[in-house]
């Protein structure tokens, strides 16, 4: 293939991949659920938390699923599998104007969203980017990543909002399965394609690596699956917690919104600077002040005063998590290559739903014994240091793309290599 073709090709991959982002069920029902919630509560005469509950069952789904769908993918490849997903999402999310007084169906209904929403997620999009870019890798998954789910959770809700009066929750439901179908569909129809043997700019050994169990038995896995991986569902969880938060300290909620949105809008954009930079310096270490300043971000959001301490926090917990996302997928891809990539990173994805579902609960049964969210931050201040330090146990990658290896390490590595006397 000439080069101004795989060049076109590539740039159509990624923007597919970014719009496959863009309409994933986190920005389809997850960023449009609070705008929702009430309404369907008061006409199907639900109480909140009930209605809220659908939530914490996509999130055990997906953890479930994720390992499953990353290892299909990596023996018959995610093109199919994520339009299907993509497909069977819209009808889904449509289906929702149907639904009836009966929560049990409605619970079923969002369980099968939840199937379908995973099955064209960011992780399974991650192994498609994964295998096309090599050297400009941390950066596209940042973009395709970060300003996928960035723009589409900033869009929906507005869609959701602007519908919501006009024609009801039904309706807008039926309108935003229609938006992921007719938006999604087409251009990842056209542009997201799987690899063939080799992708244009990658050498052949970028698709050789680990299988699940291998590196599952390295120190490295669990470094990434407790500091990385966990961090950033705790994070996520922190996210959803900020309008409480503020408005139990006496903000106001316009305030709450505002710090919500720059928190949001500084995560999908340092997704896409933690990706360049990794690509520069390939090394875990760039990732450990930006854990610092998650940190800090937190300290300020439950302890800080003032406007300006608000928007800095939004900001800093923005880094925080962007550069955790942004480094994940990229880890991943480069410590155990690409053969099983699909398995491998599901499986860390789905620490982080399982961590995004299980940390609101924690926060709330500490707001519940102290009347604040002060113990539940000092917490994950704790937690996020001692993955800040598990970073250091992470190893550099050299300019080839493979882990560089300690000099103790590589003399073993090359001893083990050579023919031993008999």
């Amino acid at each position: 293939m000439p080069t101004a073709s795989r060049g076109r090709t590539a740039t159509h991959l990624a923007i597919a991949a970014t719009t496959g982002n863009l309409v994933c069920v986190t920005a389809a029902i997850s960023a449009t659920f609070g705008t929702l919630l009430v309404p369907i509560s008061q006409d199907l005469g639900w109480s909140r938390a009930a209605v809220s509950g659908v939530l914490g069952l996509i999130a055990i789904v997906a953890a479930i699923s994720y390992p499953l769908i990353g290892r299909t993918m990596d023996r018959v490849g995610a093109r199919p599998l994520i339009l299907g997903g993509n497909a069977a999402l819209a009808v889904l999310i449509m289906s929702l104007s149907q639904t009836t007084g009966n929560i049990w169906l409605f619970y079923a209904q969002f369980g099968a969203i939840g199937l379908a929403g995973a099955t064209c997620a960011s992780p399974m999009i991650a192994k498609i980017v994964s295998n096309w870019f090599d050297e400009r890798r941390g950066l596209m998954l940042g973009v395709t990543a970060g300003v996928g789910n960035g723009v589409g959770a900033t869009l929906m809700p507005i869609a959701a909002g602007i519908l919501l009066p006009i024609i009801g929750w039904r309706a807008t439901y039926g309108a935003i399965g229609l938006i992921v179908l007719v938006i999604g569909f087409p251009l990842m129809w056209l542009w997201l394609h799987d690899t063939p043997a080799r992708a244009p700019s990658a050498p052949a050994r970028v698709f050789e690596g680990m299988t699940l169990r291998e590196a599952a038995s390295t120190r490295r896995f669990w470094v990434l699956l407790i500091a990385v991986a966990s961090g950033a569902g705790g994070m996520t969880a922190v996210f959803t917690h900020v309008v409480p938060m503020m408005t139990d300290r006496g903000y106001g909620l316009g305030e709450a919104t505002a710090t919500v949105a720059t928190f949001a809008l500084v995560t999908a954009a340092w997704q896409v600077v933690t990706g360049g930079l990794l690509d520069r310096l390939r090394t875990p270490l760039l990732v450990v002040p930006m854990y610092g300043a998650a940190m800090a971000g937190l300290g300020l959001l439950q302890f800080g005063q003032g406007s300006l301490a608000m928007t800095a926090a939004g900001v800093l917990l923005g880094v925080g998590m962007g550069a955790e996302y942004g480094a994940l997928s990229y880890f991943c891809s480069r410590y155990f290559g690409l053969k099983h990539f699909g398995s491998i990173n599901a499986v860390l994805y789905a620490a982080v739903i399982l961590a995004q579902g299980l940390t609101p609960a924690a926060m709330d049964l500490s707001y519940g014994s102290t009347g604040t969210y002060d113990q539940a931050s000092t917490a994950i201040i704790a937690v996020l240091g001692v993955g800040m330090a598990l970073l250091f146990l992470l190893p550099g990658i050299g300019a080839d793309g493979r882990t560089r290896l300690r000099p103790a390490r590589r003399a073993k590595a090359l001893g083990d290599l050579l023919p031993t006397a008999s």
